[in-house]
């Protein structure tokens, strides 16, 4: 905001500061998912992200996992690469559209992301085992409306860019 900007109103004020406390919150994550699950496990973060989003999803391309994780294409396609060449990801068939290139968790990268169930588990009581049940449940729900509504967002966003390009 420079000298020449209005004020934000008070309402507009506190969603500025939500929307930092939320880049914050998902910055911060980072590192005990780095430290108590990547690390000692040998992963990446993305690879990581990757075999969680395939892992809930099912079949993603590339362009989608970009999408989904926020993060360059060329940080995808690496992660891609890496799980590939561990023999956890697999090409996929998309047979409503043959040029779509997903690709799919294989039997080995599921056990291994199985395996990941107790170090995801002590980051996530570290992290959230503080909170009532009660504050779980209200912190999931306002989780997901945030994720919908990111969803939507970028859906929408997309959408103009491509009537305005």
């Amino acid at each position: 905001m420079d000298a020449t900007s209005p004020p934000l109103a008070a309402d507009d004020q506190a969603a500025v500061q939500l929307l930092i406390r939320l880049l914050k919150l998902g910055s911060l994550v980072n590192g005990p998912m780095k430290d108590g699950v990547c690390d000692p496990e040998d992963v990446s973060q993305i690879e990581l992200k990757v075999m969680m989003a395939l892992a809930g999803e099912g079949a993603l391309a590339g362009h989608d996992l970009v999408e989904i994780m926020g993060v360059p294409a060329m940080n995808v396609s690496r992660a891609i690469a890496a799980l590939r060449e561990r023999g956890w990801i697999e090409d996929a068939i998309d047979p409503d559209n043959r040029r779509r290139k997903p690709v799919r968790l294989t039997v080995a990268g599921e056990a291994k992301y199985a395996s990941l169930a107790p170090a995801l588990e002590a980051v996530a009581e570290a992290l959230t085992g503080q909170l009532t049940a009660r504050q779980q449940r209200e912190f999931a729900a306002l989780a997901d409306h945030l994720i919908a509504r990111m969803a939507a967002w970028i859906v929408s966003h997309h959408e103009g860019v491509k009537l305005r390009g």
